[in-house]
């Protein structure tokens, strides 16, 4: 009788695309009235004058104008100051 090995069971075939994140329009580019500045996962940048914050953390432009990247100290729930970048539309 002729027999053949049983195969192994494969792992880590599942392949999924990447998420596309990351800043979009960088600073001193122009934009236009809700077009995508960052795709993030979680508030690693923050919305400032300008922007907007939607459901999934994407930070759009409110208005038309140039886009900047500033850091600014923030107080934490704990009362310690760290720097946060905040995405600003002028």
């Amino acid at each position: 009788m002729s027999h053949v090995k049983a195969g192994g069971t494969a792992k880590n075939v599942h392949d999924s695309p990447g998420q596309r994140l990351g800043v979009k329009v960088y600073a001193g580019e122009k934009v236009n009235n809700g077009q995508v500045i960052v795709r993030q996962v979680g508030m690693t940048k923050r919305p400032g004058e300008g922007t907007m914050l939607s459901k999934n953390y994407t930070i759009h432009a409110k208005k038309d104008g140039v886009v900047s990247f500033e850091k600014r100290k923030v107080r934490t729930f704990s009362g310690r100051s760290v720097q946060r970048t905040f995405v600003l539309v002028k």
